[in-house]
């Protein structure tokens, strides 16, 4: 685990069934741990709306989408934890799961730790980069006792 890891949790949305916060700080640490000794990361849970302005606003597509990673962009002399931030959206992430047919648990883990191995550099833009990064969300997913998120 990371020796020191903090999660500022913002939720702007109602009426969800939501994982709660330390099951949350338990997905990212397992995330963070043996990537990163300190962070900070922010998640904001939203509603269809703010997701699609803000993947409008930055990835030029006009609809919601599961999870956002916007990497923190400090000066490398800066000697501050922060990670990024994370927008998850909410109905989202839960229709989802009830269409792979998964459990909302499953498929929350899985948006927080893909969204913080973007955080961390990592991506899916082609083939090599896909496989490092599906490799790592199944070793951290099955870790912590989930199915591998890409079985069909």
């Amino acid at each position: 685990m990371t020796s020191d890891f903090n999660l500022d949790l913002q939720i702007a949305c109602t009426g969800h069934d939501l994982p709660e916060q330390q099951a949350m700080e338990h997905w990212l640490q397992a995330t963070l741990s043996g990537l990163r000794e300190r962070a900070e990361v922010t998640v904001r849970i939203v509603e269809r709306d703010e997701s699609r302005q803000l993947n409008h606003q930055y990835r030029h597509k006009d609809s919601a989408t599961n999870v956002l990673s916007f990497p923190a962009d400090l000066p490398a002399e800066l000697d501050i934890p922060l990670l990024g931030d994370l927008v998850i959206c909410a109905p989202v992430v839960n229709e989802e799961a009830r269409q792979q047919d998964k459990t909302r648990e499953a498929h929350w883990a899985h948006m927080l730790v893909h969204g913080t191995l973007h955080l961390l550099g990592y991506d899916h833009i082609n083939d090599t980069e896909a496989d490092i990064m599906e490799q790592l969300e199944t070793d951290i997913l099955t870790k912590l006792g989930f199915p591998p998120p890409y079985d069909a």
